[in-house]
C-alpha cells in the first residue's frame, strides 16, 4: 500500500544527504572562482553598473536582445517565491542564522555566476533571430560531452519545469488561503487553467504583461520593506547581532547542540539562498547565453550584479521584517504564511493581502520562466513535437495541481533534491572549462587598461577552441 508520509521522509533524507557535502562543494567553488578571477564580484561594481546601460547595434535590421534584457529576464526568474517564502522557509529550520549564510552564499556565489555566465556567452550558438545557450551547451561544444550535457537538459527541465512549478502554486495556494480563505484545490484548478492556456499559445502575449507587472511588484515590495525596516531602525543592531551570534552557535546550548544549530543555519541559509539568486545552478545562463555582446565577460558581469540584487537587497529586507516582528519563535507557520503574518504585524492586515498579490504575480511569472528553461532545454535533446506537448501537460498542469495539494515541506524537499543534482552537474562543468573565463576576465581588464572603453571578443583570441565558438567567428 502506498505509504505518503514514508515517501515524504525517504525524499527529505535524500536531500538532506545530497546537500550535506554539496554544501561545502558551493562554499569552496565559490571561494576558487572568487580567488582565480582577482575578486571580480568586488573589484568590477562599477563595470557591472555601467553595462546596464549596454545597447548592441541593430544586426540585419534587428534590434538584438540588449545586456539589461538579459539581465531583467534573469532577475524575473530570480525575484519571487525564494525572495518572500524562501527566506522564511530558511528562518523557520536554520534560525536567524540562516540569513547570515544567505548572504555568504550570494557574496562568494556571485563569482560563481560571473563564471556560468560567460561560459555561455563564450559558447552560445547561433539561431536565425536570436543567440541560444546555457550549460547543456557549454558542456556538449566545451567538453564535448554528449551524456553529461544530456544529463544536466534532463535535470534542468525536471527541477524547473515539473519540481520548482510545484513550489511556485504551493506558495501562491498558501498566500490565497492565508489572505483570503480560498480554498487551495480551486485556486490550483485556477492556476492549471491560465498555466495551459499560456504554454499552448499565449505565452508571448502574457509574458510581456508580466514583464511590466513583475517590476512594479518587485519595486512596491522593494518599498515597503524599506519603510518597515525604517520605522524600526532602532532595532537594527540587535536584528543583526543576532543574525551573527545564531549564524555560529553563540548562545545556544553546549556541546551537541551548537553545532546543530550551527550546521542548521548553514544548511538552510545556502539551500534557500541558491533557490533564491541562482548562483552556480546553471539557470541564468539559460538566459545569459541570448544578449548580443561584444565580450562574453561583459554578460558574466551583469549576472553577478543579479545575485547580489536578488540576495542582499531584496533577500535582506524580507529577513529584517520577519526578525524584526519576532513572530518567527514560537510560530507553528513559515514559508509564506509567515511572511504575511509579519508584513501584517507591522502595516495591518493590508500586509496580508499586499504578499498575496504580489506572490501570485511573481510566482506565477515564475511558472512561465520555468517552463520556458524546461522547453529550451527538451529542445536540446530533440526535435520531435510530442515531449513537448507532453511536458506542457506535465509542467503546467499536473505539477502545478500536485504543488496546489500538497504539504509545503513536500514540494520544498523534492525541489531541494533536483536542485542539488542539477547544481553538481553544473559545477563539474564550470570547474573544468573556468580556465577559460578566467582568461577572458584578463583579456578584457588588459583592454580596459589600454583606453579601449568597449572591449571586443573574437574566436581567433583562443585559437585552441576557435572551432567550438559558433557566435564569435565574424
Amino acid at each position: 500500500m502506498f505509504d505518503s508520509e514514508r515517501v515524504a521522509d525517504f525524499i527529505e533524507s535524500c536531500a538532506d544527504g545530497l546537500w550535506m557535502p554539496l554544501m561545502w562543494v558551493l562554499l569552496a567553488c565559490g571561494v576558487y572562482f572568487t580567488i582565480r578571477t582577482r575578486f571580480v564580484q568586488f573589484r568590477m561594481v562599477g563595470e557591472m553598473f555601467r553595462l546596464l546601460g549596454d545597447k548592441p547595434e541593430k544586426r540585419d535590421g534587428k534590434r538584438p536582445i540588449s545586456s539589461f534584457e538579459a539581465f531583467a529576464v534573469s532577475v524575473a526568474t530570480r525575484v519571487g517565491t525564494g525572495n518572500l517564502a524562501g527566506v522564511a522557509t530558511a528562518i523557520a529550520i536554520g534560525g536567524p542564522g540562516a540569513v547570515m549564510w544567505m548572504w555568504v552564499i550570494a557574496l562568494i556565489g556571485s563569482a560563481t555566476a560571473f563564471v556560468e555566465s560567460t561560459l555561455a556567452q563564450l559558447y552560445k550558438r547561433r539561431e536565425k533571430e536570436s543567440f541560444v545557450g546555457g550549460p547543456a551547451y557549454y558542456i556538449l561544444h566545451g567538453m564535448h560531452s554528449k551524456w553529461l550535457s544530456a544529463t544536466f537538459a534532463v535535470l534542468i527541465t525536471l527541477t524547473f519545469g515539473l519540481s520548482y512549478n510545484s513550489i511556485q502554486s504551493n506558495t501562491i495556494c498558501g498566500a490565497m488561503q492565508q489572505a483570503f480563505h480560498f480554498d487551495p484545490m480551486y485556486v490550483g484548478v485556477v492556476i492549471v487553467v491560465l498555466s495551459l492556456l499560456i504554454v499552448f499559445g499565449g505565452i508571448h502575449r502574457i509574458a510581456r504583461v508580466s514583464s511590466i507587472i513583475v517590476p512594479v511588484m518587485a519595486i512596491g515590495y522593494l518599498l515597503l520593506a524599506l519603510v518597515v525596516v525604517a520605522m524600526n531602525v532602532k532595532l537594527l543592531p540587535d536584528v543583526m547581532k543576532l543574525i551573527f551570534e545564531n549564524a555560529f552557535g553563540v548562545g545556544q546550548v553546549a556541546g551537541g547542540a551548537v553545532g546543530y544549530t550551527m550546521r542548521a543555519a548553514m544548511t538552510a541559509g545556502i539551500k534557500r539562498g541558491l533557490f533564491s539568486n541562482e548562483a552556480g545552478e546553471g539557470s541564468a545562463p539559460n538566459a545569459a547565453a541570448t544578449a548580443h555582446v561584444s565580450h562574453p565577460v561583459k554578460q558574466g558581469l551583469i549576472q553577478s550584479l543579479g545575485v547580489f540584487t536578488d540576495t542582499l537587497l531584496v533577500c535582506s529586507c524580507t529577513a529584517f521584517i520577519i526578525l524584526l516582528s519576532g513572530i518567527y519563535t514560537g510560530s507553528a507557520e513559515d514559508g509564506i504564511e509567515m511572511t504575511q503574518n509579519a508584513l501584517s504585524n507591522a502595516v495591518g492586515s493590508s500586509g496580508t493581502y499586499f504578499v498575496a498579490i504580489a506572490i501570485l504575480f511573481f510566482a506565477f511569472s515564475s511558472i512561465i520562466g520555468n517552463y520556458y528553461y524546461g522547453e529550451t532545454n527538451i529542445r536540446f535533446l530533440t526535435n520531435r513535437r510530442w515531449p513537448i506537448i507532453v511536458f506542457r501537460v506535465l509542467s503546467g498542469g499536473v505539477m502545478v495541481m500536485f504543488g496546489a495539494m500538497a504539504k509545503l515541506t513536500l514540494v520544498w524537499n523534492i525541489g531541494d533534491f533536483f536542485m542539488g543534482l542539477l547544481t553538481l552537474c553544473n559545477l563539474v562543468a564550470i570547474v573544468y572549462l573556468g580556465r577559460y573565463a578566467f582568461w577572458l576576465v584578463k583579456d578584457y581588464r588588459r583592454q580596459k587598461k589600454a583606453g579601449i572603453k568597449e572591449p571586443v571578443f573574437r574566436a581567433g583570441d583562443l585559437p585552441a577552441i576557435e572551432r567550438d565558438l559558433d557566435a564569435w567567428k565574424d
